[in-house]
């Protein structure tokens, strides 16, 4: 392996905040130089330090001595900084005396599996995992992934890595560039785990070699790393593809953001549905941890459609149990997964890794949870180890198809379109994003916080005063409130000085009403900028 870029150059390296690459249980930073106002703080430096002290955190956590040689899988999306990060990573690790698997282009979900995977002649499984990736940000940023056998990591544990990153990347000024003494091993293993998707789709249909023969499904991958489902998964199955778009990774996204959130990218895969006359089309961000469908109508399956469809098919598994959701699910998906399927509906947390840990702690204190998932395309499964897998979430999908057309096999997408009937769906849903300025007298140089807290109490003690609104009696994050045959949630972002707030409701006089019960507590604070809101009101 050639030495990293630059790594020779030690005693005149900058300083660096690593903590502030933290983002929850992952690290995110800017890897590409040249947008204003976004400085590059995610270099090669960095990156083999950050992966160096992986290694250590692993070593650490496996109770292992310094003698132990690891072994690490490398992979990462198709982002154009992808590839000098991998090196650097793969250096920073090989530097401090372990191993690595490049498995080159990849998904989130198959650098977890890699742990998990018993085959020798890959070298697998691998002691942990690096995904290099950053989701659906723009180009110019990066990131980093962790797993272990146990899965992802943790805020506590990223922040642990990060620490250990700023001491050795303080010491490489000192000690020079090592020398590269682990041992580089490229391996395909998307093919590995692409071909576990295949058999789990084969024996849902009774073992059937092409249980999908005749049934036309589109896949848009937005240039990022899902291009492999057409070829290593659909075609295999009998699937034809034909229409399937945007499968080459481009880390400059030139068609559309890779993912399933977008406005822009749904309408890409549904207008593709249509004009090909497709059974079915599949959408994924960058990295394949998240996903959504269309039928063959062109409805949309995703967000609270798809946190619907998903109970339907784990609660006919599973009868009763509990399905996890984050806190911006609408009330007729509790209604829906509560009186039509008689599950339990637990609304948590944002934040992917919130609401699966919350899973993981229901069943460990008895309440059995076999679905976790978030509106943003984010689903875990027990049976597949907790992982927010986008591509197994739609192999769950193709095997509900594959099952029923063994009964019947010109049966479409409309197998699934029916599980979700009944799902009561809002006429109008918004998402305002309220800012708080941190700069402004009113924080009396406090953080923002303990700011935004004030808000949300004081929006609690005001709707307590009104009897047209009920405050959720169980509700885990922000404020979340009832009323004119809707509700809102006002809460506080997870990394940012936002105030997201959610409203649904039937009519467009309803939401304004329940805006307007938000913008009379805002207006008692004068550092929060109500402009999208006031806007939303007029309109």
């Amino acid at each position: 392996m050639a030495a990293t870029q630059g790594a020779s150059d030690v005693l005149s390296i900058d300083k660096v905040d690593f903590l502030k690459l933290q983002n929850g249980s992952d690290i995110r930073g800017v890897a590409i130089a040249g947008v204003e106002g976004e400085p590059l703080n995610l270099t090669e430096l960095v990156a083999e330090a950050i992966a160096a002290a992986f290694a250590a955190w692993l070593l650490n956590k496996k109770e292992a001595d310094g003698l132990r040689r690891l072994r690490i899988s490398v992979g990462h999306d198709s982002r154009i900084s992808a590839h000098k990060l991998q090196n650097a990573v793969t250096h920073g690790i090989t530097a401090v005396g372990h191993d690595v698997l490049q498995f080159g282009l990849a998904s989130t979900p198959a650098m977890f599996n890699s742990t998990l995977t018993e085959d020798a002649i890959h070298h697998c499984p691998a002691d942990g995992g690096i995904m290099i990736t950053a989701s659906h940000l723009p180009y110019n940023r990066n990131g980093f992934k962790f797993f272990t056998s146990d899965g992802g990591l943790n805020k506590t544990d990223i922040k642990d890595i990060l620490e250990r990153a700023s001491r050795i990347y303080e010491e490489s000024a000192h000690c020079g560039k090592q020398e590269q003494t682990g041992v580089v091993t490229h391996v395909d293993y998307m093919s590995i785990y692409a071909s576990d998707l295949v058999q789990a789709v084969r024996k849902s249909a009774g073992n059937k070699e092409k249980p999908l023969e005749g049934l036309h499904i589109v896949v848009d991958a937005g240039n990022g790393a899902g291009g492999f489902f057409v070829d290593k998964v659909l075609k295999p199955l009998g699937a034809v593809t034909d229409g399937s778009q945007f499968l080459e990774p481009d880390g400059l996204f030139p068609n559309h953001i890779p993912n399933p959130e977008d406005k822009a990218a749904m309408e890409a895969i549904t207008q593709a549905v249509l004009n090909n006359k497709a059974d079915l089309g599949i959408i994924f961000d960058t990295d394949v941890d998240r996903s959504a469908a269309v039928d063959s109508s062109g409805r949309e399956l995703n967000r609270n459609r798809l946190i619907a469809l998903m109970s339907a098919i784990v609660l006919e598994e599973h009868p009763g149990t509990t399905v996890v959701t984050d806190s911006v699910t609408s009330d007729g998906l509790t209604v829906f997964i509560e009186k039509k399927l008689g599950g339990k509906h637990h609304r948590f947390k944002r934040g992917y890794k919130n609401v699966i840990d919350e899973a993981i702690r229901l069943n460990s204190i008895g309440e059995e949870s076999h679905l976790a998932m978030e509106t943003s395309g984010h689903g875990a499964l027990k049976e597949n180890h907790w992982l927010d897998d986008g591509a197994y979430m739609m192999v769950k999908l193709l095997n509900k198809l594959a099952g029923a057309r063994t009964l019947n096999p010109n049966i479409g997408s409309k197998v699934l379109t029916d599980l979700v009937e009944g799902l009561e769906e809002a006429a109008v849903t918004v998402e305002i994003r309220l800012k708080i300025d941190q700069n402004h007298a009113d924080l009396k140089g406090g953080p923002f916080r303990d700011y935004g807290e004030s808000i949300l109490k004081h929006l609690e003690s005001v709707i307590s005063k009104d009897p047209n609104l009920r405050k959720a009696p169980k509700n885990h994050e922000g404020v979340r409130v009832s009323g004119y045959g809707g509700w809102f949630l006002l809460r506080l972002s997870l990394h940012d000085p936002v105030l997201p707030l959610n409203i649904e409701a039937q009519s467009k006089n309803d939401a304004i009403k329940l805006g307007l019960a938000v913008l009379a507590a805002a207006n008692e604070f004068s550092a929060l900028d109500t402009t999208a809101l006031n806007k939303f009101l007029q309109q």
